[in-house]
């Protein structure tokens, strides 16, 4: 049982072994929280052990890279753009074993049924991304994906405001739009203390 509760909390298996059946890992958490870090570190574990990998990010997001997968600290990983879960789901090899996808929260919800056809494949699919917006409602698809998971990883940031653990991420600019690219200057990691949310208007720093 302790050996269970230990898997659990740890939020990544411990075998990486292809088997019959796969699974499914989720990252999840606020901006600067080091998830895309947290996946490409196990996705550069998983290429030690020789096993090939793919990486998928949305084609929305070319901040850093246009063919990375790039973390607030400039780790980076090669990747390729997709439109949409299908077009993951098209673009994996039969010979894949590791799927990593990042910025999760950008794709439409069929990617939930993407992951879960992969996983029954037999492959490993990491899914990192944010699991709630600016103003701290869940973001889909990352709460479905979050259900039907065998391995969860929360990430916490430091609060910009506090110094406390941060699970919410404050927009400082003014924008009504869901999708709002952006890093630095733009967004703020914040506990749950100073995390202003507005379900209607911007969240704007005024402080």
């Amino acid at each position: 049982m302790d050996e269970l509760i230990a898997q659990v909390n740890d939020g990544e298996p411990t075998h990486h072994s292809r088997v019959s059946t796969g699974w499914i890992e989720v990252i999840a958490g606020s901006m600067f929280s080091g998830k895309s870090e947290e996946l490409i570190r196990r996705l550069r574990r998983a290429k030690i052990a020789r096993q090939k990998v793919q990486v998928f990010k949305p084609e929305v997001d070319s901040r850093f890279s246009n063919d990375h997968i790039v973390s607030h600290s400039e780790m980076r990983h090669e990747s390729a753009n997709s439109r949409s879960a299908a077009e993951v789901l098209a673009k994996v090899d039969a010979d894949t074993e590791v799927v990593g996808i990042d910025e999760g929260q950008f794709f439409d919800n069929e990617l939930v049924s993407v992951a879960n056809e992969l996983a029954r494949r037999g492959v490993r699919v990491i899914i990192a991304g944010l699991d709630q917006d600016y103003t701290g409602k869940p973001w889909e698809p990352m709460p479905q994906l979050l259900a039907i998971a065998e391995y969860i990883t929360k990430t916490h940031a430091i609060c910009m405001k506090c110094g406390q653990a941060a699970n919410y991420t404050q927009r400082t600019f003014e924008s009504e739009e869901r999708v709002a690219v952006g890093g630095e200057g733009m967004y703020e990691a914040r506990c749950r203390n100073c995390f202003v949310p507005h379900a209607d208007a911007p969240t704007v720093d005024t402080e």
